[in-house]
């Protein structure tokens, strides 16, 4: 059973950047063919999904976010981690990652999600 944990800062000023990193357990980040994707929810929106990085270590971006967003790995530890700088109160959100099997569009695994809230 594949499980995923975000970690991260609950809490970031305006401009600041902040990363976020998801710790997967019962299975390989690298294992082909998996995706592992970053969406958010902001309150009282959908859900928006933010990029997400194969288990060949290529990203995909959000076309809205592309220019301040950066996805990486470290599969010693099976984790990958979001980067999102200039960040302002738009960017206040619940953040989830989660596996596609496939495709990054695709997922079937979900971590909790964890809060991040952008204030001054």
């Amino acid at each position: 059973q594949v499980q995923l944990q975000e970690s991260g800062p609950g809490l970031v000023k305006p401009s600041q950047t902040f990363s976020l990193t998801c710790t997967v357990s019962g299975g390989s980040i690298a294992t082909n063919p998996y995706f592992w994707s970053w969406a958010r929810q902001p309150p009282g929106k959908g859900l928006e999904w933010v990029g997400a990085i194969s288990y060949g270590g290529n990203t995909y971006y959000s076309p809205s976010l592309k220019s301040r967003t950066s996805i990486s790995r470290d599969t010693s530890k099976n984790q990958f981690t979001l980067q999102l700088t200039s960040v302002t109160p738009e960017d206040t959100a619940v953040y989830y990652c989660a596996r596609g099997d496939g495709s990054y569009y695709s997922r079937d695994y979900w971590g909790q999600g964890t809060q991040v809230t952008v204030t001054s």
